[in-house]
């Protein structure tokens, strides 16, 4: 684990679970997303690095967030345009064992369910036949919510839920829409635990 992992993990009481649910080999981390905290803490639930597709309108404003953020193994993509290479650098990860993140809402939300889930997490999966693997983030937007740069200590709650296999929803009409319905409702039960 990173140092700055470390402290991260030291600095906010935080409650991980479901880390026995994830698969060995290439795997889609597919989170919600209330915060910019959000990365740091998928990856201490799921326990490996993992390579974030990030919209490419989240650079540009500060050098110092731009290096961090291709320091932590970003993947900067286009919201406006065909993201190929983006998705060629997503596939030769996975395809030399890694985990690529991506955050179906496709925004940092201010309350979860605000948001329709993309279908993208679900078509990479699919793409390269690798298990789809929701995490639910509790308590983030308490700790540095969409809105605000500032960082406050609160209780945070990261769980990793039951993986999502392509090869379950072959003989489906609609896939991709199965499986993202399927991680709908997987991040909504810990959610609704947790908030209420």
């Amino acid at each position: 684990m990173r140092p700055g992992r470390i402290l991260f993990r030291h600095y906010f009481p935080m409650t991980l679970a479901g880390g026995d649910l994830v698969p060995d080999g290439p795997v889609v981390v597919a989170a919600n997303h209330f915060s910019h905290l959000d990365p740091v803490v998928a990856g201490l639930a799921v326990g490996r690095p993992i390579r974030y597709l990030a919209v490419d309108e989240l650079f540009g404003n500060s050098r110092f967030f731009d290096n961090l953020t291709l320091w932590l193994g970003a993947i900067p993509m286009s919201r406006t345009r065909v993201p190929l290479g983006a998705l060629r650098l997503a596939t030769e990860e996975l395809a030399s064992g890694g985990t690529v993140g991506v955050f179906p809402e496709g925004v940092r939300v201010w309350r979860w369910g605000e948001q329709e889930a993309r279908r993208g997490a679900a078509w990479l999966a699919r793409r390269m036949n690798v298990p789809l693997l929701p995490v639910a983030i509790a308590g983030s937007d308490e700790a540095m919510g969409r809105g605000t740069e500032r960082i406050r200590r609160r209780p945070m709650h990261a769980e990793v839920c039951e993986p999502i296999l392509p090869g379950d929803f072959v003989r489906e009409s609609d896939p991709l829409g199965s499986m993202t319905s399927l991680w709908r409702d997987r991040i909504d039960e810990v959610l609704g635990r947790w908030y209420g």
